[in-house]
């Protein structure tokens, strides 16, 4: 029972999320198991502090609760960040690779709804209830199960629908952060891959040690502008978007925008320095990412899923299963067996149970350690954000009218 509720507005939450953030890095240079498996440094931080606050919780009857506007602010400069590195030459390279990963996408929405309908019924739930612990919270994310628990909780007699979706899409959020490293780690070893050649990162900067370019502050606010001109931008291409009647996340309009401008502007004036592929770029997008992912891994509420930890831990660890299973031996052969297909094995474990950010965070994860993989930073946060929350709508209404 929660005595009180304790809010912390958001700028001290920001600065919490930083401390957490440095929390990880220094366990993570200190704790050779978070390197060896690639556990993103935020991931580790955010674990320990949403722990921290389950015990403030127990010991005292506090729940703690965090503003976190900010939050969402540094994913759409993470996104821009993406779309301004975007090279034309990958997102061409990246048309088969989208195709075959669009197509095992979908075809894994409909098999973790029925991993999840079984799951529900082996533990006495609702049929209902299984879509919730399927594709409604774990690739649909807290928003999809949110938007979708008043129908069931209404109409198919699932009173604590709500409560179901939350929990399952953050008992997926842990495990989309732990298990994208331990798999590319695996993968690389298993089929003898070889690290990728330097090509510029999309995010941070690799642990090895070396020749880098200069980085000081005059690039960094370079980059920082640039960033907000896409952004403008993206606003108001998003506004004329939801003016034809047709919805998406800012992120996606600033992402597509930065695209169009890394693509053009540097041919149009080819003495202008563009910040797409530096050092400077890619320091922004990695303290962008990691402080969104730290924030949002901080923010959860571990005390509320205690009434629901018994069912929903055997149903997810079912889903975990059938996660794994699909990556090693559908998603990693028919993505090509090589490095790309290695990192974007290890982005579908972040997406397929948590959301298309702890994707990217996977990812970048294993790119910091065996070079950068251009093509699947671009090709899954747009399966992410164009074709699975459409796709999913239909599949969840195809499984509660059955």
């Amino acid at each position: 029972m929660v005595d009180q509720i304790v809010t912390i507005e958001n700028f001290l939450a920001y600065t919490i999320g930083i401390i957490v953030y440095f929390v990880g890095i220094r366990l993570t240079a200190r704790v050779a198991f978070l390197r060896a498996f690639n556990i993103p440094e935020p991931v580790t931080g955010g674990m320990i502090a949403s722990i921290a606050a389950l015990a403030l919780f127990s010991i005292s009857g506090y729940a703690i609760e965090y503003e976190l506007d900010t939050r969402d602010t540094l994913l759409v400069y993470f996104f821009t960040a993406i779309g301004l590195n975007a090279r034309l030459s990958d997102l061409l390279s990246g048309g088969r690779p989208l195709l075959v990963l669009l197509g095992l996408t979908l075809s894994f929405i409909v098999i973790q709804n029925v991993v999840g309908v079984a799951g529900a019924s082996l533990v006495g739930l609702p049929e209902a209830a299984g879509v919730l612990t399927g594709s409604a919270s774990l690739i649909g994310g807290h928003g999809t199960a949110i938007a979708w628990a008043p129908e069931i909780a209404s109409n198919h007699g699932v009173p604590n629908a709500l409560e179901i979706g939350v929990a399952s899409a953050t008992f997926g959020l842990v495990l989309a952060s732990l298990l994208g490293g331990p798999i590319a780690k695996f993968l690389l070893a298993r089929n003898k891959i070889q690290d990728s050649a330097p090509d510029g990162l999309l995010v941070g900067i690799p642990h090895e040690k070396g020749e880098t370019e200069q980085i000081n502050h005059i690039n960094i606010m370079g980059v920082v502008l640039v960033l907000h001109i896409a952004i403008i931008l993206g606003y108001f291409v998003n506004e004329a978007i939801s003016q034809m009647g047709l919805r998406l996340p800012l992120f996606v309009s600033c992402l597509l925008v930065a695209i169009v401008l890394s693509n053009t502007i540097p041919h149009v004036m080819p003495n202008l320095h563009w910040p797409a592929r530096t050092k400077a770029l890619a320091i922004v997008s990695d303290f962008s990412l990691g402080l969104f992912i730290a924030m949002s891994l901080m923010a959860m509420q571990l005390w509320s899923l205690a009434d629901l930890a018994g069912p929903l831990l055997l149903i997810l660890g079912m889903q975990t299963v059938a996660a794994v299973l699909f990556i090693l031996f559908l998603l990693f052969p028919l993505m090509g067996r090589d490095y790309l297909a290695t990192v974007l094995s290890a982005g579908f474990a972040g997406f397929a149970l948590g959301a298309t950010p702890t994707a990217v965070a996977n990812m970048t994860a294993v790119t910091k350690s065996h070079g950068p993989a251009p093509t699947a930073f671009i090709i899954l946060p747009l399966v992410g954000a164009f074709f699975v929350d459409l796709s999913n709508a239909f599949v969840i209404q195809f499984f509660l009218a059955g």
